[in-house]
Formats: C-alpha cells, sequence, structure tokens
C-alpha cells in the first residue's frame, strides 16, 4: 500500500521547491499561450513567436533595471500588465474567450507549444529586440516617428527600450 504524501501542514505548500517551480513554469505557459492565442491566433506561427518575443525582451529590460519595471518583471506580469496586451482587458471581447479556450483548439494548441519554446529560452527573436508592437490598422501614439524593428504580419514591432 502506498504511503499517502504529505504536500500542506495548516494550509503551507510543503512539497519540494521543485514542485513550486514546475507550477510556476506552467502557469507562466499558460499565460503566455493565452497571450499569444489572444493577440495573434491570426497571425500563424511566426506572428505567434514574434509577440511572445516581445513579452520576453520585456521581461529582459525588467531584468536590467535591477529586476523591475512599470510593466513588470515576470511573463505573467508583462502579459497582464493592464492596457499592455488587449486581451487581457477585461472589457475586451477576446477576454471570455481567453478564459475558455484549450488546447482542443488547433490555434491555442500551438501558442502552447510557442510558449514552452519561450518559457525555456528555445525561441528565436524575429522582432529584431522589439518590445512593443500594434496592429496595422491602428496609430498608437508611442509609435509616431519611430523606426519599425519588423513587420511580421498584420504587426508592426519597435525596439522602443534597449535591453
Amino acid at each position: 500500500m502506498k504511503k499517502p504524501t504529505l504536500t500542506a501542514i495548516g494550509g503551507l505548500d510543503v512539497r519540494p521547491r521543485a514542485d513550486a517551480e514546475e507550477f510556476y513554469q506552467a502557469l507562466e505557459i499558460d499565460v503566455l499561450a493565452r497571450t499569444l492565442w489572444g493577440e495573434a491566433r491570426s497571425e500563424g506561427h511566426i506572428g505567434m513567436e514574434a509577440v511572445a518575443s516581445v513579452v520576453l525582451n520585456r521581461v529582459k529590460v525588467a531584468q536590467g533595471h535591477g529586476g523591475k519595471y512599470w510593466w513588470g518583471s515576470n511573463i505573467i506580469q508583462v502579459c497582464q500588465k493592464p492596457y499592455q496586451f488587449s486581451c487581457w482587458n477585461r472589457s475586451d471581447p477576446n477576454f471570455q474567450k481567453l478564459q475558455a479556450v484549450d488546447n482542443k483548439n488547433l490555434y491555442f494548441a500551438t501558442a502552447l507549444r510557442i510558449a514552452r519554446r519561450a518559457v525555456i529560452g528555445a525561441l528565436p527573436d524575429h522582432t529584431g529586440g522589439a518590445t512593443h508592437y500594434h496592429t496595422d490598422y491602428a496609430s498608437p501614439y508611442w509609435a509616431r516617428g519611430q523606426e519599425p524593428s519588423a513587420v511580421i504580419g498584420r504587426h508592426i514591432f519597435y525596439k522602443l527600450i534597449k535591453t
């Protein structure tokens, strides 16, 4: 008979640190995949990789500023910072879809594969180090007078902050 494993005492998690790290990594993958799906599912594989690169480049910027930056310091904070990736805005039509999608959806399954590669550092950056992007039908104030670092599908990318 297998002995039960103790994982909590008085509400405190007592599992080994590796379990907590695996859980956090799985959460990062999930949040990043949902961001890719919400922002770029119509942009194909390369388009989703490009959005993942923006997230990773923002994390690098934060690391270069002592681990802190206004948009957050890790993948989850960067993705979910209000008004940075519109799919996470509660008023965005994608928000409810974002909560419900699962890996039975072909585009979300692709986003999960890309997110896994991104989290382990195995993703190429097609954006030239971009920290910002917008669709080709938008004209945000911050893009005025800026030189794009890449154009991928309907997204225009900019490296506005040095990593």
